[in-house]
């Protein structure tokens, strides 16, 4: 970092949710460093409620497409001292050529994931996670890899105080990604046989899995929605256990502390992409020569048996839910 005053600061990540999430301890790092620092956070608009009131940051900048090119020039008139890119791909680089300030960019160890993917030649073991990936680009020390999301106190939960809810995240974009809906329903019906409230969690796209999920367990409460992040973390607030997949909502509930089961398929924990800061534990078919088959996740399973998911059954989900602490 060049030996100036930094008084404004430009961070780039477009996109995931997930990753977006996974930034916030190097936003609280950097806002411990410098203070008196403006902060700005560029971010496609979707993602835009996972920083909107992170008090961190100065101003949430959105990112369209079609309107990149004036954004472009925004940025360069905005006389930014450092610019943070951690999404590092053709369409960050173009928001900064015109930018004067010192940039550091995030650095991909693309050729290793394929390394892992392709030939099983693991060069990820001793891999930093990404809050700490993210935070040796931006030149600041993380104090820790708690994440953050914060929203207003208004917010009205459906769910109440006190209750013994355990939330299922059950999507996920990429197929391979995805703990069988039938594992979701008998591992539900099991935990409601056990006096535990089962509550769906999911976004827009979720919206026939959530329901078919909830419908086939006993005394569920299906509040998927369309996309609301925080109305989603309010009512994640008040359970004490999520399972999830691999997916944004992992991360969303990670970042309000809650427990945290996450359930992996085609995708390893060596690519850094876990859960950060809460409580957890992380379950998967380590005996499978073909993990991973993806770094992100695939349509259908390249074997045809789909082992990674189906050999973590319910019965060992229960089973390795008495390593978190959360009365079962």
């Amino acid at each position: 970092m060049p030996n100036k005053q930094i008084n404004k600061i430009l961070i780039i990540r477009l996109s995931s949710l997930g990753d977006i999430l996974l930034s916030t301890p190097v936003i609280r790092s950097l806002k411990r460093k410098f203070p008196n620092s403006q902060i700005d956070f560029v971010v496609k608009k979707q993602f835009k409620d996972a920083l909107l009131y992170n008090p961190n940051i100065s101003g949430v900048i959105i990112y369209e497409k079609e309107k990149a090119k004036q954004l472009k020039y925004d940025l360069k008139i905005a006389n930014y001292d450092l610019v943070i890119d951690l999404q590092n791909n053709f369409r960050s680089n173009d928001l900064t050529k015109l930018i004067k300030a010192h940039i550091r960019r995030f650095k991909k160890p693309s050729i290793k994931k394929l390394l892992l993917v392709w030939f099983k030649i693991n060069l990820l073991k001793d891999m930093k996670t990404i809050p700490e990936r993210y935070a040796e680009t931006a030149g600041v020390d993380i104090d820790n890899k708690e994440l953050e999301l914060f929203f207003p106190q208004n917010i009205k939960a459906i769910l109440e105080d006190g209750k013994k809810y355990i939330g299922f995240c059950p999507g996920s974009k990429h197929f391979t990604k995805r703990w069988p809906s039938e594992y979701f329903i008998e591992l539900g019906n099991k935990l409601a046989k056990q006096g535990f409230t089962i509550v769906l969690f999911g976004g827009k796209g979720d919206k026939e899995l959530c329901s078919t999920i909830s419908m086939n367990i006993n005394w569920s409460i299906n509040l998927q929605n369309e996309d609301q992040l925080l109305q989603t973390a309010a009512e994640m607030e008040r359970c004490k256990l999520i399972i999830s997949n691999d997916s944004g909502l992992m991360h969303t509930a990670s970042a309000v502390g809650i427990p945290l089961v996450s359930i992996l398929g085609s995708t390893v924990r060596e690519f850094g992409f876990m859960p950060a800061g809460s409580q957890n534990l992380i379950l998967e078919n380590k005996l499978l020569s073909c993990r991973p088959c993806s770094h992100i996740g695939k349509s259908s399973c390249p074997k045809k048996h789909f082992k990674c998911m189906k050999e973590i059954t319910p019965e060992l989900v229960l089973t390795e839910l008495n390593n978190i602490q959360v009365g079962i």
